[in-house]
């Protein structure tokens, strides 16, 4: 994996120091709230089968992203691969940083960085319908929306009955942009 960088961001692979930064995203409510309903994640206690990332620093597809200028941290990113040309997109950031612009800076780093040396063809992305906020990050990169997924999850959120969309760029259409 390579160190991105951005104008404002410095995207590099996690390590095991990043773990608190990461602890600390998910302890607040906002950020989990289309995760898991706004509750603050107990490691301790956490359910092993969770359906989202809680990364630990030693993932091999995690970016730590920091701000170029003063190294603060911002969030996460991944980009998880699903199969040999397929990948997820992913990332989290602390609500301070978000409404700048960041996670589409970062998500179009890694984008590009998956199609032009990750050797992906594919790269999709999924968030709850109603995370409007997420769903226009995926549209900035150049995503485009493929389908909504109705789930019947055990313990459902607020607005998991709207379903979880997706989307999803293919490599030739990340170069004729």
């Amino acid at each position: 994996m390579a160190v991105l960088q951005t104008t404002r961001l410095t995207l590099r692979p996690c390590r095991p120091d990043d773990r608190d930064d990461f602890i600390a995203l998910e302890r607040d409510p906002e950020v989990m709230r289309f995760l898991n309903g706004g509750h603050a994640v107990d490691r301790a206690r956490a359910d092993p089968s969770a359906t989202f990332l809680m990364p630990e620093g030693t993932e091999p597809h995690v970016w730590t992203a920091r701000r170029t200028t003063g190294g603060a941290f911002v969030g996460w990113f991944c980009l998880w691969p699903e199969g040999e040309a397929l990948a997820e997109l992913g990332y989290r950031l602390r609500r301070e940083d978000w409404g700048q612009g960041l996670a589409s800076e970062g998500a179009l780093a890694l984008v590009g960085w998956g199609f032009e040396h990750g050797g992906y063809d594919r790269i999709v992305a999924t968030t709850m319908a109603v995370n409007r906020g997420s769903r226009r990050v995926m549209e900035k990169v150049g995503m485009r929306y493929t389908r909504t997924d109705h789930i019947d999850y055990p313990d459902p959120i607020a607005g998991s009955e709207q379903g979880d969309v997706w989307y999803e760029m293919t490599r030739g259409e990340w170069r004729g942009r």
